[in-house]
């Protein structure tokens, strides 16, 4: 009796390593090709923001010293 007891538990306990391992697997794989996909879609959107950046980069000289001020005056609080 103590020979089936520990049959079937060994067993169950293949089993449930088998289950948990195969759903890491399938976790991992899924979570790669995810971050793949966005990685894709994110260098995609990178180069139509920075061709849009270069464009809109010039900044009026007022609004630049405006805000080199505001740094100054930050910078100096600490």
């Amino acid at each position: 009796m103590d020979a089936l007891l520990i049959s079937q538990g060994f067993d169950l306990l293949l089993y449930g390593m088998g289950t948990v391992f195969t759903f890491l697997t399938l976790l991992v794989g899924i979570t790669s090709a995810m971050s793949a996909l966005v990685n894709r879609i994110a260098s995609d959107q990178a180069e139509v923001t920075a061709s849009a950046a270069v464009q809109a980069a010039t900044v009026e000289p007022r609004l630049s010293k405006i805000i080199q001020a505001a740094i100054d005056q930050h910078r100096g609080r600490k």
